[in-house]
């Protein structure tokens, strides 16, 4: 074991340490231009910034809904199939009334025409209608109402353009009918047009109230101004990525609400952080340019880190089989990384023109009555005191503080997956209320339907086989009504056939994916048999995301625990960041139980269609981002607790020093990050709802709960053990360490 006192000796030298270290006489490139002329790199960040804005115009026009489920699996598969049989689920359903019933003549002549219309227009591959086929699963129980559905041609992207374009002639009253539309395809076109509202509101309800938080935090309308300019950057250039992203693969078309709200919460962290270090060497007299240069090579390295530990942290979603997670994955690193390249690139020349005019414009100034004037002191007085205390009865405290968190974190054990709909869109939607009177007023609601697909039989040849399996199919309990699709078993035609199996359940529900297993596990005619339908997509991902989830956390946890040992140099502190993070989350994953799977938050949040369960890609995103953020977080407060550390070995000194020193800058941070993130909450849909308060509960109890008490508890009680590593592990990060300069050493 190596004593913590020669655990790092180098970084103990003033050189290291930087203290008293005289200017090189050479420096990197950057640093000589930034000297030489501080106005170049923001001139020059101002026009990639129009130029990368020009290539993200437009990019919510090729965003899509959709990739919810796993791909490659049984399913799919059988989806893919299902095709040559028109037996697929719809991609447009259209609800049509009709005075005085669908069976009059002149509601048949009116309902050919509908149908002859729909199958006429570009981008219809097929459509099935209850006047043309007379299929008694597309005709309303009470006879009033009859469906008409068509699969439109293309991936997701396509028929959602295509809906967009034929949905708004297709509806309303056509004489005696009139229609209305759901389905997948005219859901994505809805969810597009209110994350598009949801972005622009929340940004609206964002922006005043962030600025006016940096303003009280910093005291200088200029100083504030810093991190809204890390934010415009990152959201530009993230954007002009999600553009060039849709040409390789499908990305949602929450992503963009996703940059935004991320892209301004770490620019926030940053930015403050920046800030806070160049006023803290101005503050001990060093000039600008000495000032400019320690910010950039202590401060500017620890945010360099941090958002390496996001980015790493969002890249765990990307061995997960669902499309729409590797696309939240991408914005979120994307987000990360221009974050850090503002912050350490356009910053520090930024700080070097603005000099000591970062304490100019505190519009406040004349409301604080009394109070000092200028930048506030870099060290906060309520956190030394919590932290005085917290450290003299560390036990007593972490173990209350992990008492309340594992309480906040238990309706989490009651939790029940599903995965999203046309519920998440606002009651109100066309979509949302078509599709709620389809499931009330039809036997067999589309999503309540499985498909049994067998590709390998022959109508004619197996028909007796193919009866037996009908009957003993509809002896299944939970089954309310089985039929072949298009009457393949006497047609005669092809090879292959389809049946339909009408479910009692709703899908999202336990039984109704028990009947999953049971069709999968019962013999069948000769050749293999698929089972798809809402049911059984949703149990096939479940497995597929369970499969790959230990390898998603395997990513997480080892990118974290070394981005944290680059930091440290300690194999001890990345663990224990790793138990409290998890710990921390549990909180945020028991508000979503609490407050959308069992509806109570409805009040606080607005209204909301709670579905009893939780749609289980929000979990995983949810884990994702706020892990992350939590671990910025968690670098902050190292940096400085090991600096401290390294001066004068006082443990306890230095954890009392560290939150002192980051719990304003850490509880203002997470403000604004509350406030941006749970902005999403005046969101109209329910996915933007669940992650904005999701994120806000996460970030808010890791950085007072957390941060200033579990901590700081634990840091304590481990003493000097925080700080242990084996030799040949001390050895391996002093040349790391040597590399990457004070970031190595801790900052």
């Amino acid at each position: 074991m190596t004593p913590p006192g020669d655990l790092d000796a180098a970084a103990l030298t003033p050189g290291a340490l930087g203290a008293g270290a005289p200017p090189r006489p050479r420096g990197p490139a950057a640093e000589r231009l930034r000297r030489a002329r501080p106005w170049l790199v923001p001139a020059a960040a101002a026009v990639l910034t129009l130029l990368l804005a020009a290539v993200g115009a437009g990019t919510s026009g090729r965003l899509a809904n959709g990739g919810y489920f796993a791909s490659g699996t049984e399913s799919a598969r059988a989806d893919r199939l299902l095709a040559r049989f028109g037996a697929g689920t719809p991609d447009l359903v259209l609800l049509v009334r009709a005075e005085g019933g669908v069976d009059s003549e002149r509601a048949r002549e009116e309902g050919l025409r509908l149908t002859r219309r729909l199958a006429d227009s570009a981008g219809v591959a097929s459509v099935r209608s209850y006047w043309a086929g007379e299929e008694a699963g597309l005709r309303a129980e009470d006879g009033t109402a009859a469906l008409v559905t068509a699969d439109l041609a293309g991936a997701d992207r396509d028929a959602a353009r295509t809906a967009e374009r034929l949905v708004p002639g297709l509806t309303g009253g056509h004489g005696a009918l009139t229609v209305s539309a759901t389905g997948p395809a005219w859901v994505s076109v809805e969810a597009k047009r209110y994350s598009g509202a949801d972005l622009v509101r929340a940004e609206l309800v964002a922006a005043p109230l962030t600025l006016l938080l940096l303003v009280l935090a910093l005291r200088s309308l200029v100083a504030a101004l810093v991190p809204l300019l890390i934010g415009a950057v990152s959201v530009v250039g993230t954007i002009a990525v999600l553009r060039l992203l849709t040409y390789a693969m499908p990305v949602s078309v929450f992503a963009m609400n996703l940059a935004s709200a991320l892209g301004f919460g770490l620019a926030v962290d940053y930015g403050l952080f920046l800030v806070t270090r160049y006023r803290e060497e101005l503050r001990a007299g060093r000039p600008v340019e000495n000032a400019v240069r320690r910010t950039a090579r202590r401060a500017g390295r620890t945010v360099l880190v941090s958002a390496c530990a996001v980015a790493l942290s969002m890249s765990a979603l990307l061995v997960l089989p669902l499309p729409f997670l590797r696309s939240m994955a991408c914005a979120g690193m994307a987000v990360a990384l221009f974050s850090a390249a503002a912050a350490t690139l356009l910053v520090p020349p930024v700080l070097t023109l603005l000099g000591t005019r970062i304490d100019r414009w505190d519009p406040l100034r004349a409301l604080r009555r009394g109070r000092a004037a200028g930048p506030p002191r870099p060290d906060s007085p309520f956190w030394r005191r919590v932290a005085r205390t917290v450290t003299g009865r560390p036990l007593w405290f972490g173990g209350a503080c992990a008492a309340v968190l594992l309480l906040m974190a238990s309706p989490f054990a009651h939790v029940r997956f599903g995965l999203s709909d046309d519920r998440v869109l606002p009651a109100g939607s066309e979509a949302h209320r078509t599709a709620d009177a389809i499931r009330a007023g039809f036997a067999a609601p589309a999503d309540h339907t499985l498909a049994i697909v067998l590709p390998d039989v022959d109508p004619v040849r197996d028909a007796a086989a193919l009866w037996a399996y009908e009957r003993d199919v509809s002896d299944q309990r939970s089954v309310r009504s089985v039929g072949w699709a298009r009457s393949e078993v006497t047609a005669g035609s092809g090879t292959g056939a389809v049946l339909l199996v009408a479910g009692a359940r709703e899908p999202q529900t336990e039984a109704a994916q028990d009947l999953v297993r049971t069709l999968r596990a019962l013999p069948g005619p000769p050749g293999e048999h698929l089972v798809t339908g809402r049911a059984a997509l949703l149990a096939d991902t479940k497995a597929a995301v369970r499969a790959r989830l230990p390898l998603a956390a395997g990513i997480a946890a080892a990118t974290t625990w070394a981005m944290l040992f680059v930091l440290t140099g300690s194999v001890v502190l990345p663990l224990k960041a790793l138990l409290i993070g998890a710990l921390s989350l549990g909180t945020s994953f028991g508000a979503l139980v609490f407050g959308f799977q069992d509806g109570h938050l409805r009040p606080v949040v607005g209204d909301f269609t709670a579905t009893g369960t939780v749609d289980m890609t929000m979990p995983l995103l949810l884990f994702a981002i706020a892990f992350g953020v939590a671990i910025d977080y968690e670098i902050f407060l190292l940096s400085r607790v090991r600096e401290h550390y390294l001066l004068t070995g006082d443990n306890r000194g230095a954890v009392v020093e560290g939150v002192a020193r980051t719990g304003r800058l850490v509880t203002t941070g997470a403000l604004a990050v509350a406030v941006v993130t749970g902005a999403l909450v005046t969101s109209e849909g329910s996915q933007l709802k669940l992650l904005g308060t999701g994120l806000a509960t996460a970030v808010l109890v890791d950085a007072v709960l957390v941060r200033g008490v579990l901590v700081p508890a634990y840091l304590t009680v481990a003493g000097r053990l925080n700080w242990w590593a084996p030799r040949w592990v001390v050895r391996l990060h002093s040349r790391v360490g040597a590399r990457l300069g004070p970031a190595g050493r801790g900052h």
